[in-house]
């Protein structure tokens, strides 16, 4: 199956995406980072641009309208085959849809909604774009996940929408943790932090950036401007930190350990 199919497959985390009051600076600090170039995208919510390797899509970054005041986040985005039945069943299970479902030019028909917590997330139905393009490199999303207060509030709500199989995890230290799978492939995860989720971010759903050198990567992120909000440790997915980006964008880079 070849990447685009898996990434149409429903509930795959399949494209991300930030909104930024600068859109030109923060061009500047992921093109830095990761070595992206830009090109333009969907104008349908204003400004925006793709970010690319080696010419292929990995990423979008729009710019906010001056007068709103909105956090700044990146933003997973789960495939659909239908984005306006997949709102309408955010909406049974006790989501909110806050914008769409509207068509991206040809790009394809997008929702932004939010889990019944306020997690916000985005609903991709592909058309001509079908998604991240690339898997792997420095610079590409790698992995998905949930961090909330609990996952026994809004596991059943994720279940509902895509029919994940739920894995609970072996390592103790996650005691709180789901693998998100579909037809045997881990896709996601929910992630339950309890008193450990930051108060002034509720829960988001994190963005895992592969990196070919975590502590390398943490450094370059404090000298463009952003900051380490979690010092660079060893874990089971390989060696990660938390970082942010100017704007306060949170993010994880990882060199994982199938690097």
């Amino acid at each position: 199956m070849t990447e685009a199919a898996i990434r149409r497959t429903p509930g795959t985390p399949c494209w991300v995406s930030l909104m930024v009051h600068g859109l030109g600076a923060t061009q500047e600090f992921y093109g830095a980072l990761f070595g992206w170039e830009f090109q333009p995208g969907p104008q349908q919510l204003g400004p925006y641009v793709r970010g690319l390797l080696d010419g292929k899509e990995i990423a979008g970054i729009g710019q906010l309208p001056p007068d709103r005041d909105l956090p700044i986040a990146w933003m997973t985005y789960l495939a659909s085959d239908d984005a306006d039945a997949t709102a309408e069943t955010i909406r049974s299970r006790g989501g909110t849809v806050g914008v769409g479902p509207l068509d991206a030019a040809e790009a394809g028909r997008m929702a932004i909604a939010s889990d019944p917590t306020g997690a916000v997330f985005g609903i991709w139905q592909a058309e001509a774009h079908t998604g991240t393009a690339v898997a792997g490199a420095h610079g590409t999303p790698v992995w998905n996940e949930l961090i909330t207060r609990e996952t026994s509030y809004v596991s059943k709500f994720y279940e509902s929408l895509f029919g994940y199989a739920m894995e609970e995890a072996v390592d103790p230290a996650e005691f709180d943790f789901l693998t998100l799978s579909l037809a045997g492939r881990p896709v996601a995860a929910l992630h339950g932090v309890g008193g450990a989720l930051p108060r002034d971010r509720g829960p988001h759903w994190m963005t895992y950036f592969e990196v070919d050198d975590t502590d390398a990567a943490a450094r370059q992120v404090t000298e463009l401007g952003g900051q380490v909000v979690q010092l660079p440790r060893e874990s089971p997915h390989g060696r990660l930190a938390v970082v942010a980006d100017p704007e306060g964008a949170v993010f994880t880079v990882v060199r994982s350990a199938a690097h």
